[in-house]
């Protein structure tokens, strides 16, 4: 494949020639921007063929705990930070002047939505700021961040070019998705394919250089607005079937029929039905958010996407069909209603086994309850205390309450939100009056069945 493009000087040539191949020997200095649940990974993951890696964070907490080789992540285990720290191949940093040292930069930083449910590039854009007062000629930028179609060429690119410098010229731009899933352990960084364009072929050349050494296949795609796509896509599928089950579910329920009966029977076909499952709402970073990327990005196309809004209805709405699910359980055992009522959330993280609270359904099932003069405790594991959150400041502080046999029975109901695995459910169900269970992490056929509820 040739680098070579009418627009290219010798000069430039050259500068991609001297950056392929410090790529391929694999001497090149990888700089990763945003050491959070995406960032650090890929940064662990560019240490192990060998790259140094300098990661920069705005957190000089966050960075010092990284140099001393711990992880500030709970799912992220430490070993793999003091060995790429012994070995003189990582290095945290809050020092974003240095930005100038790493051949290729890697922005994983957050795009969340905004009050009225826009795109948030603050922090993509504040970070592309930060690499163009310190970009040199040969350098490779990448964004890894979810975002809608558009965003690196119509975005990044002229922040860049503002330095002086030309694309594809004096620098390279590409755009990478993430397709990190914090907490499972079969597919970590490096053996999940990864998409990869650039702006041009030599940036899409070197990004795949560098990225062929990390992970087990690159997937190449034909121009930046694609790769953007991909990622959105994928998200939006998800968010979709979700809301799909979840609807189904709340049908079902009223019929008497367990849909997770229904799904596990339905997924035995081998073709023409992928599973998904319901849940108390949507959590996490991706699904919740990224969908309404593309909503706001087609109106520019005059164009509605309703089926997509529709999931987030449905989705949204999920919390408030759980509290009243545990509201009727509550009237129809006891004759209580939720007023003075105790309850004990389990689990507040957006998802099993990981310390991560964005966006987690737990919070607004909290809120609601607690609007309705419910007594609230929760138990969860990897949150001790409820950090500063922008959409619910009123639970900051509140403290994880122990699972002891004499505790949960003090609650007039227990309600699963997050499944974690450390959790010790059979003392829950052996001390509980009422377990109401969202997530099936209890089967049906459990001894203390006549204390559960789904929902």
């Amino acid at each position: 494949m040739t680098l070579r493009t009418p627009e290219m000087d010798e000069m430039a040539l050259r500068a991609v020639r001297v950056l392929r191949d410090r790529l391929e020997k694999r001497t090149a200095v990888i700089g990763v921007i945003g050491l959070g649940y995406v960032g650090l990974p890929l940064a662990l993951a560019c240490c192990k063929p060998g790259f140094t890696v300098i990661g920069f964070d705005i957190d000089s907490a966050k960075v010092e705990v990284l140099n001393r080789g711990e992880s500030p992540i709970k799912h992220i285990p430490s070993e793999p930070v003091a060995s790429a720290r012994a070995a003189g191949q990582f290095e945290a940093s809050a020092d974003f002047h240095r930005l100038n040292e790493p051949d290729a930069l890697m922005i994983c930083v957050p795009t969340p939505l905004g009050a009225h449910r826009e795109p948030d590039l603050g922090f993509v854009e504040a970070t592309t700021r930060s690499i163009a007062a310190r970009l040199r000629p040969g350098q490779l930028v990448i964004l890894e961040s979810t975002t809608y179609p558009g965003t690196t060429r119509e975005v990044l690119k002229p922040i860049l070019e503002a330095s002086g410098l030309q694309c594809g010229i004096d620098f390279f731009l590409a755009y990478s998705p993430e397709r990190e899933d914090p907490g499972n352990s079969e597919y970590d960084t490096a053996r999940i394919p990864k998409i990869v364009a650039g702006d041009g072929e030599a940036a899409s050349v070197l990004a795949q250089t560098l990225y062929n050494h990390v992970v087990a296949r690159t997937v190449p795609v034909s121009n930046l607005d694609t790769a953007e796509a991909v990622k959105i896509t994928e998200n939006i599928f998800r968010a979709v079937n979700i809301a799909l089950v979840n609807e189904l579910k709340m049908v079902y329920a009223a019929m008497g029929i367990d849909i997770f009966e229904v799904i596990d029977a339905a997924k035995t076909k081998p073709f023409g039905f992928m599973p998904f499952y319901p849940g108390p709402g949507l959590g996490g970073h991706c699904i919740p958010i990224d969908p309404f990327y593309l909503t706001w990005k087609a109106r520019e196309f005059h164009i509605s996407t309703r089926f997509i809004e529709l999931a987030g209805e449905v989705n949204a709405a999920m919390p408030r069909y759980v509290v009243e699910r545990l509201r009727c359980e509550l009237d129809c055992r006891f004759g209580k209603g939720l007023n003075g009522t105790r309850i004990l959330i389990v689990g507040v993280a957006y998802k099993k086994n990981v310390d991560d609270l964005r966006e987690s359904p737990a919070l607004e099932i909290i809120k609601l309850l607690d609007a309705m003069g419910a007594k609230i405790d929760y138990h969860d594991p990897f949150f001790p205390v409820i950090p500063p959150t922008r959409e619910y400041p009123d639970l900051a502080g509140k403290a994880s309450v122990p699972l002891e046999p004499y505790l949960i029975a003090r609650y007039d109901a227990a309600l699963i939100v997050t499944d974690h695995s450390g959790v010790d459910y059979d003392q829950l169900l052996e001390y509980a009056k009422l377990v109401v269970d969202t997530r099936h992490v209890i089967p049906p056929t459990h001894p203390q069945a006549a204390i559960i509820a789904r929902a």
